[in-house]
């Protein structure tokens, strides 16, 4: 099992830029991915965004393409996802999970560990 925590949102302003970052720790090896979802009010968690821990391969929905990018130093370090051009659509609780598979890291389902969330608000 391992432990996720968020950590940087906030309120931005549209157009303006936020960066998240997601601790890991407990048995991060065991993962082979780190993912962040994002979920507003009333709708479904949307995979964001998913880096691989083996070799650095990230992967975006197409929302947020040319906008946001995921990164990490290295296996253990802290992942981060830095959001530029923030539009109001971009609002909603962020998650960061660990997970097992690449080809469906999009969905919900193929994540069992989970953080807490942080908010970001995108409003002027």
């Amino acid at each position: 099992q391992v432990q996720l925590v968020e950590s940087g949102g906030g309120l931005v302003q549209p157009g303006g830029s936020l960066t998240l970052s997601c601790a890991a720790s407990g048995s991060i090896l065991d993962y082979y991915t780190i993912a962040w979802f994002r979920q507003a009010p009333g709708k479904e968690r949307e995979g964001v965004a998913c880096i691989s821990r083996r070799d650095s391969t990230t992967y975006y929905t197409d929302s947020v393409k040319g906008r946001f990018t995921i990164s990490s130093d290295n296996a253990t370090n802290p992942v981060y996802l830095q959001m530029n051009s923030r539009t109001p659509q971009d609002t909603g609780v962020y998650h960061c999970a660990a997970g097992l598979t690449l080809a469906t890291w999009y969905m919900p389902i193929e994540y069992d560990d989970w953080g807490q969330g942080t908010q970001v608000t995108v409003s002027s």
